[in-house]
Order: structure tokens, then C-alpha cells, then sequence
């Protein structure tokens, strides 16, 4: 079996969004170099997906021009609407409610991808092609406006997922549901960012896996004293790989199964400030962030023997040589119930 694409995603954003501060702190920007030595060590090539606080910051922005300039990260764009010029407000309190971009009229919207891609261009002297949106929420008018803007490659969808009780705009209908999207690459067209095609803005879905248990007994999580016995017995519905949302176990459960399906990539994702004490709800301090480093160098080196390091960028070029199919995924249910979704409340 050839070597899989392994593709880290890191959304490189302010510190604890999950917070909802008014005035957003860039500190985490002091710790990214310690996780970028431990991808040079295993040959791994990082995309820091930035939003505009930390495209401000200039800590941020010279440690990534200097890991830029030695061709070892890819920089990409991430968007959070709600503190992203040009500020128009949606509700009666934006920093509160982080409204997703989608819930924007199309001009505000259109705006602020072209004011966000042009800061991120200017300080860092490079063309966009890369980007995830703030809080997963994507459909096909932001994929039309990417692909003006540019951009060939998003990684916002994260299949088995429905995000429409997540509310922004509490008048609004909530995220994505992406319950029937693939879970492999695929060209998405703006009609239909779910159905693949023979062109157009290349998907990369953040990798998700059911169990086996879910794929065969879906009705076991829906029942709170059999969910909870499962997710201690055998496995949760879902395995993330994403320290914030699976342990070790299930990160290795994801990979190992999406390698075992002879998947064209894994996506390791998780947030800039998941990398400081104190920057999210997950990584509380110094020991939560040892223990996740403990975790990253298992999982890693796991992963060194069965995969190869790319860029998103160097994943499109790839994949545009040599398409792979998309699959849809197997289990034809989502999960959105909050007691069975661990998911948190993506910043």
C-alpha cells in the first residue's frame, strides 16, 4: 500500500474564541514554534489557516514568513465574519453570537474574502489558494466567491456532522449539515458543493470515522445509558483526528480506518490556540498541553510509517495529476444530537 497524503490543518486564529471576547489576544502566535519543530522532525508540512487577528499580528506573521521562506508551512485563509472587515453588524451583538459568513448578505460576504485575502497576501507576499471557514459554515455561494477570489482548495467540510443546531445569527437556520457529504476529495461545484465533479474548487473533508459498532447499530448512541457504555466499551460514534474532539486512541482509530479504506489523505486539524495553556476549553494549562504533546509525538510517529507530509497545495497539484474518486460516506446518518456529538463549538 503507497504512502498516504497526510495534510495538518491548524486554524490559526485569536486565543480562546470559545471565550466569545470582545477584545481578542494573539498570544498563541509565542507558541506555535514548538509545533512546528515537531512537524520538521517527522517531515510533516503544516497549513496555518490565519483569520484577520492573526494576520495582524506580527509575531504570527514573522515566525510564518521565516518557516514560509524555507518552503516548510503553506499559509491559507480562515474567515471569522463577525470581527472581519469590513465590520457590518448582523445582530444586536456580533462578538457574542459569531455569526457564520454565510448568514451575510452576498456583498458583505464578497467583502470581507476580498479584504481578508488581500491583507494575507500583503503580509506574506504570496497568492492564496488555501482556506477553511470560520466555524465550518460553507455553502456554494462562499464556493463561488473563493473560486473569484482565487482559491482552488477548501477544507471546510466535516462529513457525518450537522451543524444546523449550532446557531450564529439566532434568527438564522444554523450551520452546515454535512451528514451526506463525501468523506474522500472531490471537486464541488457552487450548485452543489456535496455532489463531486470533473472540476472546480477542490474539497479536502476533515477526517472523520464512524465506528464499526455506529456503522452497524447506529440506534445504540441515540439510547444515553447504551451511548455511554459504548463510548467506554468500544469506541464513540465518531473518531476525530483532532486532539480537541478524540484522545489518542480515537485519533489513531480514525487514521488507521481511513488508511484502511485506502483513503487519498488524512486531515489532522485542531486550532492555533489549542497549543497554549489556557487558550481553549480543552488545554487548560501547562500539564494539558504536555499531554497533548505526548499525544502528537505517538501519533505522529505512528503516522510517519504510513503517510507523507503535503501541503493542501501540494495535495491539489497531486490530486489534480491523478483524481481520486469521492465516496460518500457509509453510515447515511449524521449526528447532531448534542449528548451524542462531542463535538465542541468550532471557533
Amino acid at each position: 500500500m503507497s504512502e498516504t497524503p497526510f495534510i495538518i490543518t491548524i486554524d490559526t486564529e485569536g486565543d480562546n474564541l470559545w471565550a466569545r471576547p470582545r477584545e481578542i489576544t494573539t498570544r498563541n502566535a509565542e507558541y506555535l514554534p514548538r509545533f512546528q519543530s515537531l512537524c520538521e522532525r517527522f517531515g510533516f508540512k503544516p497549513v496555518y489557516l490565519t483569520n484577520y487577528e492573526m494576520a495582524m499580528s506580527d509575531a504570527f506573521v514573522e515566525f510564518a514568513r521565516d518557516v514560509l521562506a524555507r518552503g516548510a508551512c503553506e499559509v491559507g485563509m480562515h474567515l471569522h465574519a463577525w470581527n472581519s472587515p469590513p465590520l457590518v453588524p448582523l445582530t444586536s451583538d456580533d462578538f457574542h453570537y459569531q455569526p457564520y459568513l454565510i448568514e451575510y448578505p452576498d456583498p458583505v460576504m464578497k467583502e470581507k474574502i476580498k479584504v481578508v485575502t488581500r491583507l494575507l497576501e500583503a503580509r506574506f507576499d504570496r497568492a492564496m489558494t488555501s482556506h477553511r471557514a470560520g466555524r465550518l459554515g460553507f455553502d456554494g455561494r462562499y464556493a463561488a466567491m473563493l473560486l473569484d477570489e482565487g482559491y482552488r482548495v477548501d477544507c471546510s467540510v466535516s462529513p457525518h456532522l450537522d451543524w444546523r443546531g449550532t446557531p450564529g445569527d439566532p434568527n438564522g437556520n444554523g450551520g452546515t449539515d454535512y451528514t451526506h457529504f463525501p468523506d474522500s476529495p472531490y471537486f464541488l461545484s457552487p450548485s452543489d458543493i456535496s455532489a463531486p465533479t470533473s472540476a472546480g474548487l477542490l474539497e479536502v473533508p476533515m477526517t472523520i470515522r464512524s465506528s464499526g459498532l455506529y456503522r452497524r447499530a447506529p440506534w445504540v448512541y441515540r439510547i444515553p445509558l447504551l451511548r455511554q457504555m459504548a463510548n467506554r466499551l468500544v469506541s464513540p460514534a465518531l473518531n476525530h483526528l483532532c486532539p480537541a474532539e478524540s484522545n489518542l486512541r480515537g485519533m489513531l482509530r480514525a487514521a488507521r480506518t481511513a488508511r484502511a479504506e485506502g483513503a487519498a489523505h488524512v486531515d489532522f486539524s485542531l486550532h492555533s490556540s489549542e497549543l497554549m495553556p489556557g487558550g481553549s476549553p480543552t488545554f487548560r494549562n501547562a500539564w494539558d498541553i504536555e499531554r497533548l504533546y505526548e499525544h502528537l509525538e505517538i501519533l505522529f510517529e505512528d503516522l510517519s510509517t504510513l503517510c507523507r507530509g503535503m501541503s493542501l497545495k501540494d495535495f491539489h497539484a497531486s490530486f489534480r495529476q491523478s483524481p481520486g474518486e469521492a465516496v460518500p460516506n457509509g453510515s447515511g446518518e449524521g449526528i447532531s444530537d448534542p449528548a451524542t456529538n462531542q463535538e465542541m463549538v468550532r471557533a
